[in-house]
């Protein structure tokens, strides 16, 4: 063979080397972000670069699978509906102490399904892997939870962390599979 025909072979090569390496990037980039929705684009904002966040929502995923996330039976279910109802209702006279209530209802649900209990960000993070579309929800609701507690919290606040709590209680709960849920509400008592 040539030293012409070699340097075109080597070329060649290379080139098709960084042809599947793109396209196997932009598989990765489309597949996470097909996966985490939303959480995606809070991920590359949070870390500041795609390569990292990438990274870093790949091992989110690793580290959920060994977790052992199990549904909720029909009991279970029907019972932390009649508290979410009961939380809900005290609300109306007490939306601080509703709040409190929503954020350990929610925990509580989380715990019984198999969800580790770590801090709220691993929490937030480890959420993220299998209900990516309402993870925002859950941190918007710690936000205001948190604003409350340190007094700067209006009741209008307080009825949207009600209202995301809500979001993920239902999500928690799984009453209907994944991708098939009906996105009215089921429990109007606090309209969004």
């Amino acid at each position: 063979m040539s030293t012409t025909a070699l340097i075109i072979l080597i070329g060649v090569i290379v080139i098709v080397a960084i042809a599947a390496w793109t396209f196997l990037e932009k598989r990765r980039t489309t597949t996470l972000r097909s996966r985490f929705g939303p959480e995606y684009d809070h991920t590359v904002r949070e870390y500041g670069n795609r390569t990292k966040a990438e990274k870093a929502l790949e091992k989110r995923t690793e580290r959920a699978e060994r977790y052992h996330i199990r549904p909720l039976n029909e009991s279970e279910q029907h019972r932390f509906m009649e508290e979410w109802r009961h939380t809900q209702a005290r609300f109306v006279d007490n939306p601080a102490l509703a709040i409190q209530e929503a954020d350990h209802l929610v925990g509580e649900v989380m715990t019984l399904r198999g969800y580790p209990m770590a801090d709220f960000d691993r929490r937030a993070e480890d959420l993220s892997v299998d209900h990516p579309n309402v993870i925002r929800n859950y941190r918007a609701a710690h936000t205001l939870a948190n604003s409350e507690r340190e007094g700067h919290a209006s009741t209008e606040d307080l009825r949207r962390a009600m209202v995301h709590y809500r979001e993920l209680f239902d999500e928690l709960l799984e009453a209907q599979p994944s991708g098939t849920r009906d996105r009215r509400q089921k429990w109007p008592l606090i309209n969004n």
